[in-house]
């Protein structure tokens, strides 16, 4: 598992603090100095089924600050995807990509303990 992150978000820490005293095996990317590629993205949303809008940050400064809300309705997927990799921020954290291309975005224990235990 890839497990994106932004070090000084506290929910990636309290993401992280669950991994690790459960026993996951995760490879941890700096969301921010590496984030996702644009294949990445793209691959990941195929194998996944999971609609793009659902991987923006929505309550980021820099989402806010594109005025996002307003513009997403009216873009691609293809043009979302290259919003999304052309700066990790804007990508919802924590970020678990698994092993059989499902995504966790976001940490919902619940959700996460169901996908990963």
């Amino acid at each position: 598992m890839v497990f994106f992150q932004y070090p000084p978000c506290s929910t990636c820490r309290k993401a992280k603090a669950w991994l690790d005293a459960h026993g996951v095996a995760y490879t941890s990317r700096h969301i921010k100095e590496e984030p996702p590629t644009l294949e990445e993205l793209t691959a990941w949303v195929l194998s996944s089924g999971i609609p793009v809008k659902k991987l923006f940050n929505t309550s980021g400064l820099q989402y806010r600050a594109l005025g996002l809300k307003d513009k997403l309705p009216s873009m691609t997927d293809r043009e979302m995807l290259a919003l999304l990799a052309s700066d990790g921020m804007l990508v919802k954290r924590p970020l678990a990509v698994l092993e059989d291309g499902r995504i966790l975005a976001g940490f919902r224990e619940a959700q996460w303990a169901e996908a990963l235990l």
